[in-house]
């Protein structure tokens, strides 16, 4: 028997006596589940898999007992790769390195909501903590397209998404506060705030593992849905960013052509053979959009109420479409993360970047941004156009590997602290990697 399965059975042993066989597993299954995430959206990952596969997995029920199983496994010298819904496109939650998963799933409650916060362990559902707000006369500062994601997910792999146009992403005064575990062999949690909390954000668990957040809320205002429609996405464009730009600002303003549109689950608001634009914006601002989508040559297709519009409109932004768009393909489709004036401004340059290329759009205060999608040809094809799209202005993320590249340095100046022998999701920190195949970050 190797070193490393002697050290994973005494981690099993030690975790069934703190835990309980309820909480712990090997079963081939439940490694296999564990070890998966959406990363087959990217072909030059998917051509990959699989990255690891689990050796054990815990289900934790609280932030004591992900503390307990964090302490647990650093003891014995064992890989710890932390997840919540596994709704990350990208490996980052991947188990390289084998060891321990811990699932934070059941680790949902909310803890508290005051005046222009709210506290709630790993596990919890964005959707969760929105609902949570709203009852109290308050909504999140943000959450991302994939409302069910659980928010020591959003926090650890994520950035933005619906209420970004205002508050950025969610390294920028979105979180207040973070109950943190190292990987040095102690349960404690160390509670941080302001800048220290930081160093926790978008790094994927490998600085600390967050087991419980505090995040900013806003007062509740009375949203809406919005969906208007053009005949070309060339009407669609001329408006995401006046829109975008309105005060009070809107949550969300997403489009796409007609191509993208007619993937997307049916609906009577986005009609065949046109570009679709949905907004979440203030109820007095619908006068004011509905004549500038008007004034485009669009029209409003539906203006609906409640937060269940608004969840809807959240699912259908960012990464979703593409994800619809891959599925009512034949061939394989990549996407890249774009941004910059060329988005609005010169879409037939951006597009013909790739043949058959099909922008989905966003808004933000600053400049568009979007994801190009495109049938995949080859990993050579893809870096190619990143130089091109770089070359006409359009900043570029690549979304097909699993490094940490947001405050590398820091982060590793952080995880050689909290993680002194490098078991917090390992193979994902890489402080070389430079980024040279990657394009510019979107910041």
């Amino acid at each position: 028997m190797s070193d490393t399965s002697t050290r994973v059975l005494s981690l099993e042993d030690e975790l069934l006596e703190l835990l309980g066989p309820a909480s712990v597993s090997t079963e081939p299954r439940v490694r296999e589940r564990a070890s998966i995430d959406g990363s087959p959206m990217s072909p030059i990952i998917a051509a990959k898999l699989p990255l690891g596969l689990a050796d054990l997995v815990v289900f934790a029920a609280d932030a004591e007992q992900i503390a307990t199983a964090v302490a647990a496994a650093s003891r014995h010298g064992v890989p710890i790769t932390v997840r919540g819904k596994g709704t990350g496109n990208y490996g980052q939650g991947i188990p390289m390195q084998g060891g321990l998963v811990i699932d934070t799933t059941r680790a949902k409650a909310i803890v508290e909501v005051g005046d222009g916060f709210i506290t709630a362990e790993a596990g919890t559902p964005m959707v969760m903590l929105e609902q949570a707000a709203w009852a109290s006369g308050q909504a999140l500062w943000m959450y991302p397209s994939t409302a069910q994601s659980t928010i020591g997910g959003f926090l650890s792999g994520g950035s933005g998404g619906t209420g970004s146009i205002e508050h950025g992403s969610n390294d920028r005064g979105f979180v207040a506060a973070l109950d943190v575990v190292h990987a040095d062999g102690s349960a404690e949690i160390h509670h941080v705030e302001g800048d220290e909390a930081q160093k926790y954000v978008h790094n994927y668990g490998t600085a600390g593992v967050i087991v419980r957040a505090t995040v900013r809320l806003e007062p509740l205002r009375e949203w809406r849905g919005l969906w208007a429609s053009f005949p070309d996405f060339g009407g669609t464009l001329s408006v995401v960013q006046t829109i975008g730009n309105l005060d009070p600002s809107p949550r969300l303003v997403s489009g796409d052509g007609p191509e993208i549109s007619a993937s997307l689950p049916a609906d009577e608001a986005i009609p065949e053979g046109r570009s679709s634009l949905r907004v979440i914006l203030d109820a007095t601002q619908v006068d004011t959009v509905t004549a500038i989508i008007e004034g485009a040559g669009g029209r409003v297709e539906a203006v609906r109420e409640g937060p269940q519009a608004s969840i809807r409109l959240s699912m259908l932004s960012y990464n979703h479409p593409i994800e619809w768009y891959q599925k009512s393909q034949e061939h394989e489709v990549f996407h890249l993360e774009v941004a910059g004036a060329p988005l609005a401004d010169d879409i037939e340059a951006v597009e013909s970047v790739f043949a058959g290329g099909k922008l989905h759009i966003e808004s933000t205060k600053a400049f568009p941004i979007g994801m190009l999608a495109a049938p995949y040809v080859s990993e050579e094809d893809v870096y190619r156009g990143i130089a091109e799209l770089n070359a006409i202005g359009v900043g570029v993320h690549n979304p097909h590997q699993w490094n940490v590249d947001f405050n590398v340095e820091q982060t590793a100046e952080t995880a050689a602290l909290t993680d002194p022998n490098g078991l917090l999701n390992p193979g994902k920190l890489n402080p070389d990697y430079t980024g040279a195949r990657k394009g510019a970050i979107i910041s």
